[in-house]
């Protein structure tokens, strides 16, 4: 029987690989381990827990003692700057937990990367990561470390196998950071623009087909050395359809003009520089500009590997975020995710 570890099980992509998992659990079809930093965060799950902090080499080994499958949904994220915190909470944890996989008895590792991390247009999931022509590397601190963990994992030994899943843009219930709750209140201002007219497309993506995505990469029946697959909803809108859908169903403002990427990125650049000046957080950032690139990608090579087929319609799941941002949310979302000392 597979004993199948799910580390960062109380966060958004934890949790719903969790709830997808535990209905084989439950069956006796698998055991089902959560890795995670309190023992109080996952509510009712009667499955095994480990309980711990990713910082702590001692616990990493300790994590993955008698593990056949590894799938990593920790994550740590900052959309522009705090190149410091990245490293200290997600890096090196991240690095530390892969050396253990490669020291340890398990055989797969399931790693969570973007879409981003590959050039506008070229989201073919097994090339190298690349970044945007003419940019410095570290534009978006968070995601070249994302592309180290990537290349890393490049690097093991084909005997232990890695599944990296390179996920759209979060939305659905349960949700951390993402788009959408930060974006939102911004619109508000009026300031915000479109970006080349809103004509690319945002590859959504609910939380539970994220956890189906994980669920079935850790329940394939044989993998081997590196392979990497795009993971996407069943469509993806473009920005002028998904912020009219949200214009007239919640009443958000839509952007009343609209500037190139090439002006959209030195001017998000300029907000950046100007956020040590001010008490809030920049208005746009380049990550965000980055995301609205087109990459073109698409579920195809994970419905033939892995039997991933997404079931939630982007309309319905964007309902439910904006539901739960009512409910819980009085304002901009932060860029950064808390930081967990």
């Amino acid at each position: 029987m597979k004993r199948i570890l799910v580390i960062g099980a109380s966060g958004f992509v934890g949790l719903h690989t969790l709830r997808w998992l535990d209905a084989f659990r439950k069956k006796g079809e698998i055991e089902l381990i959560a890795g995670v930093r309190r023992a109080d965060a996952l509510g009712d799950f009667s499955g095994e827990l480990r309980v711990g902090d990713l910082r702590d080499s001692d616990y990493i080994d300790a994590l993955l003692e008698g593990v056949d499958i590894v799938v990593n949904a920790m994550a740590w994220s900052a959309l522009y700057g705090h190149a410091k915190e990245s490293k200290v909470l997600f890096l090196n944890p991240t690095l530390a937990l892969i050396d253990a996989y490669e020291r340890s008895e398990a055989t797969r590792f399931i790693n969570i990367s973007t879409l981003s991390a590959a050039l506008a247009g070229q989201a073919e999931p097994d090339e190298e990561t690349l970044f945007i022509p003419g940019m410095e590397q570290d534009f978006w601190p968070h995601l070249s470390n994302i592309v180290k963990i990537e290349n890393r994992l490049r690097t093991l030994h084909s005997a232990k196998a890695v599944i990296n899943l390179r996920l759209g843009i979060f939305v659905g219930a349960g949700y951390g950071i993402g788009i959408i709750p930060i974006l939102l209140p911004r619109l508000k201002t009026h300031l915000v623009p479109w970006v080349a007219g809103g004509r690319t497309h945002l590859p959504l993506v609910d939380g539970r087909d994220i956890g189906q995505a994980l669920g079935k990469a850790a329940l394939l029946s044989e993998s081997k050395g590196f392979r990497s697959f795009n993971i996407l909803g069943k469509r993806a809108p473009s920005v002028r359809e998904l912020l009219t859908y949200i214009h007239q169903k919640f009443d958000y403002p839509k952007p009343h003009f609209s500037v190139p990427f090439w002006i959209a990125y030195p001017f998000a650049w300029l907000m950046e520089k100007l956020d040590i000046l001010v008490p809030w957080e920049p208005l746009i950032v380049r990550s965000i500009v980055h995301l609205l690139e087109d990459t073109y990608a698409n579920n195809e090579a994970a419905e033939s590997a892995l039997g991933y087929r997404p079931l939630y319609d982007w309309k319905r799941s964007v309902d439910l975020q904006i539901e739960e941002m009512h409910g819980r949310q009085r304002g901009a979302m932060s860029m950064i995710k808390e930081i967990k000392k």
